[in-house]
């Protein structure tokens, strides 16, 4: 896929592995719109994106409220024309056990992480369907597939994420969904789990971690380059380990 002159949305596209990901499609020549709660973060990333000769607007915006994702993907169309590319990779954590969790927390969490994908996806669609073709990436997490499996451990339910596991193993199924269901529309949904990295989000979920030893997101730039050159059509429906399909790579190399 040539993402080319084409406008991507990137949610929590102005840190992480979320910033990593704008900055490797503005540079495959996509135009890139920045959603993200923190609007100055947005900012700095739009910079750094121009600087480096790209095209990028910062939109500040909540998933979670409907009315603020149709203002920012209109404002996106008019400065950057329609939509053909979403990631969605706002999210929200939370590690702590089930007898603890509270259900502002609870709601905030499927808010972001699962309505939050659904009002992006829908508010883009008819874009991409009047277009005869389109790609959603939506990120996951080894915390979708439960105790064990991915990089977290068997106690993981000990030490917390049952709420944030069961919103992204609903995000899975969704993206499994739309795949199905938008393929004779020529629109491609994809499941990709970055894998355990050294961002914000993961040092705010266990704050007394030491998470120097984790790779930084940029090290997944290798697996989103080639993502981004497979047709939708090979990989819609798809789940992908970003870290782990790297270290296959170099296994085979």
């Amino acid at each position: 896929m040539s993402f080319a002159g084409s406008t991507a949305i990137v949610t929590g596209g102005a840190s992480g592995i979320g910033l990593a990901i704008s900055e490797r499609l503005a540079a495959d020549g996509a135009k890139v719109s920045v959603f993200d709660l923190d609007l100055e973060q947005g900012e700095r990333a739009v910079r750094t994106i121009v600087d480096e000769g790209g095209k990028a607007i910062a939109c500040q915006v909540d998933v979670s409220d409907r009315a603020q994702v149709d203002a920012a993907v209109e404002r996106t169309r008019s400065s950057l024309g329609r939509v053909l590319v979403l990631v969605n990779g706002a999210g929200k954590d939370g590690f702590d056990r089930f007898i603890d969790i509270g259900t502002e927390l609870w709601e905030r969490i499927i808010a972001v992480n699962l309505t939050g994908t659904f009002h992006c996806t829908q508010a883009v669609l008819p874009d991409m369907i009047e277009n005869g073709g389109g790609s959603i990436i939506n990120n996951s997490s080894g915390a979708a597939l439960g105790p064990g499996r991915g990089p977290y451990p068997a106690d993981m339910p000990v030490r917390g994420g049952t709420m944030y596991g069961a919103s992204k193993a609903a995000l899975e199924l969704l993206t499994r969904t739309l795949a199905t269901e938008l393929r004779d529309d020529g629109v491609s949904a994809v499941i990709v789990d970055p894998g355990d990295m050294r961002t914000r989000m993961h040092q705010e979920a266990f704050p007394r971690e030491d998470i120097s030893d984790r790779p930084v997101p940029e090290v997944t730039i290798p697996f989103w380059r080639w993502l981004f050159d497979q047709h939708p059509e090979e990989v819609s429906g798809r789940r992908f380990a970003a870290q782990q399909e790297q270290a296959q790579w170099l296994q085979q190399a």
